[in-house]
């Protein structure tokens, strides 16, 4: 997502800042305290001293990135993420004094970046703690203005876990082969099914053309062989809540019209009234459609839970256009 930030904007994003530097200041003197005289057994035992019993204090930004540090880090590590409900929106997110204080008592942060969380980075340039920071954008190497959707990109997914493994053997060196162990399980028990889900889409209907409401399945769309037709302008506008161009919405009409697109993919908890109108002429031509969401759908899933459900929902959709071709 593509952030402009007018004065005005500024203005309000550096009050907020300002109003939590002293919440943070305080949690900082709290939590340094707290981890002076705490033992081991899943506390730090002294100010930079590490022990058998370590658990590395994570803040994730989001919940999908939090599922996935949760379970690579297994008990060696204590993930708390920020964005939990599904009804909220990342872009537009207002912190709260309790995440300032999360954020000051974690060693390890894990941002989305490319202007999807910028008020993480916003309370960080308070906190003078200086947590480790994992920005996925940086890792991957995707900048501000490009898709910031990484978390559908499946080998992006798999960028990110290997630096969240790294990450977490330089704050705990004694356990770095655990952290080995819990990634190969992780990519090879925990994600199969999503693994073998995308393999088996990619096998079947690679080529087949789809539409899309946002850049979300933007990202997915490759990994799985299948052609998004979907003018990008216009998935970008609707993830951005930015205005659409009347050419993109006659491209789209006349591809659903003519039954060009064979499944219609759209984020259900991003229905605009041109995803609405949408979304009534694919129910008039009989054309399947599947549903994506944002984040964690519902907020207990896990990272691989969640997406394999999405995708068998698009695999059933391919397979009843199939049908029907």
């Amino acid at each position: 997502m593509n952030v402009a930030i007018d004065a005005s904007t500024a203005d309000r994003s550096s009050n907020r800042t300002g109003r939590l530097v002293g919440l943070i200041l305080t949690a900082v003197a709290v939590l340094s305290t707290a981890c002076a005289t705490a033992t081991s057994g899943g506390q730090l035992s002294g100010a930079g001293t590490k022990s058998e019993g370590t658990v590395i204090r994570v803040v994730a930004a989001e919940n999908f990135w939090g599922s996935i540090a949760r379970q690579v880090g297994g008990t060696h590590v204590q993930v708390v993420s920020i964005i939990t409900n599904p009804n909220t929106d990342p872009h537009s997110y207002e912190p709260t004094a309790g995440d300032a204080r999360e954020i000051a008592g974690a060693q390890f942060v894990i941002e989305n970046g490319i202007g999807y969380d910028p008020w993480v980075s916003q309370l960080l340039s308070a906190d003078q703690t200086h947590p480790t920071v994992l920005n996925v954008g940086t890792v991957v190497g995707v900048a501000d203005g490009g898709n910031p959707h990484l978390w559908y990109n499946p080998a992006d997914v798999q960028e990110v876990i290997r630096r969240i493994v790294s990450d977490y053997q330089a704050l705990d060196p004694a356990d770095s082969t655990y952290f080995n162990e819990q990634e190969t399980s992780f990519d090879t028990v925990a994600l199969k099914r999503y693994h073998a889900t995308i393999a088996a889409i990619k096998a079947q209907y690679s080529g087949t053309p789809v539409g899309a409401s946002e850049s979300i399945f933007a990202m997915l769309a490759p990994a799985l062989g299948l052609n998004l037709v979907t003018p990008y302008a216009f998935l970008k506008a609707i993830s951005e809540g930015t205005d659409v161009s009347a050419g993109d919405k006659e491209i789209i009409d006349n591809q659903i019209k003519n039954h060009l697109i064979e499944v219609y993919v759209y984020n259900s908890q991003n229905v605009t009234p041109d995803v609405q109108a949408q979304l009534a002429e694919v129910r008039a031509e009989h054309i399947p459609y599947a549903t994506i969401t944002e984040t964690l759908a519902p907020a207990s899933s896990t990272y691989q839970a969640w997406q394999t459900k999405q995708l068998l929902g698009i695999e059933a959709a391919l397979a009843e256009a199939r049908r029907r071709s």
